[in-house]
């Protein structure tokens, strides 16, 4: 019997890694090249269209903080004035504090984008810009572009649904100075400190795909930190020009690509525990999500390990 067995493995195993080849090299990362609509965003005081600048660029802002949306009508709102309160606050007591926010409408088939515009209205289009993309990328592709469109020398992007409190940002920008080198850096806030007491409240099936999706990322891409999916993170410009215009995956398994990156070019990379609450209106199915993640990222280790994708050392 366990000479059938071993028979039966040594087929399988090699039959499995080929089936589990031909799957990462079929899925598609097609990412699409940024549309001439996009790179334009609209000022709804004066009626016109203006150009976004480059991350190329030299930085004219402190900080630009990215918020990615796609179908955000309800929540938005509650998250901007999170944020708002914050950087107004921090501005007051410090005039060299200079802020931009990018809102991403992801393709959003509602008001998404109509509601964004009223902030911009209301604040300008120097301290609030809208992006709306022409077709819905996936929250990657969404941050990407926002990351792209940038004028800060610190780049934040933080969810639309506002889960992570904005004023934890004092402790990410902490953790960001006292670990930054040679101009680069890259901040995660994380939710580690949380997973107990979230295993308590999660039903035993989505505590074992947490668990199963925190063994693959660490076994296949990133091995330095815990948390890689808290949508609460902050780039050195520098280190945002050299993972973001290297980036392929645009859809939920992002943030592992983007942490592969910087751990290949020796980017240090820093956990910040930070407070975050589950907000009803979640859009992700924790199944479908899983399953899609799961062949991403054998999808991004095996693309790099075969020399299909690269990674490329882009200082200015």
């Amino acid at each position: 019997m366990i000479e059938q067995l071993s028979y039966l493995l040594i087929i399988l195993v090699p039959f499995g890694l080929i089936i589990l080849s031909i799957i990462c090299l079929l899925r598609s990362f097609k990412m699409a090249s940024r549309s001439e609509n996009e790179k334009y965003f609209h000022d709804p005081i004066t009626k016109s269209r203006k150009q976004f600048p480059s991350l190329k660029d030299s930085y004219s802002k402190y900080l630009s903080v990215i918020i990615p949306a796609y179908k955000e009508v309800d929540r938005l709102p509650v998250m901007m004035k999170d944020t708002m309160d914050y950087l107004e606050q921090r501005q007051a007591k410090d005039s060299s504090f200079t802020y931009e926010l990018i809102i991403v409408d992801d393709g959003s088939p509602d008001k998404t984008s109509e509601i964004a515009l009223k902030f911009s209205a209301q604040y300008g289009t120097d301290i609030v810009r809208v992006l709306t993309l022409d077709a819905n990328r996936g929250k990657g592709g969404a941050v990407r572009m926002g990351v792209l469109s940038a004028r800060g020398q610190w780049i934040l992007f933080a969810d639309a649904d506002g889960a992570t409190k904005f004023s934890d940002f004092t402790k990410v920008e902490k953790g960001a100075l006292a670990a930054i080198k040679n101009n680069d850096v890259v901040v995660c806030g994380s939710r580690r400190h949380l997973e107990q007491e979230s295993v308590s409240q999660r039903s035993a099936f989505r505590t074992l795909l947490m668990y199963v999706f925190h063994f693959e990322v660490w076994l296949f891409a990133v091995k330095s930190i815990r948390d890689t999916q808290c949508g609460f993170k902050l780039f050195s410009r520098q280190a945002a020009q050299e993972i973001f215009t290297q980036m392929h995956v645009e859809r939920w398994a992002f943030d592992v690509e983007l942490l592969y990156i910087a751990e290949k070019l020796k980017i240090p990379i820093v956990e910040v525990d930070v407070n975050w609450q589950e907000i009803p209106g979640s859009k992700l199915d924790p199944f479908t999500a899983s399953l899609q993640m799961g062949i991403d990222i054998l999808a991004i280790w095996f693309r790099y390990i075969t020399g299909i994708w690269t990674i490329n050392h882009i200082k200015n």
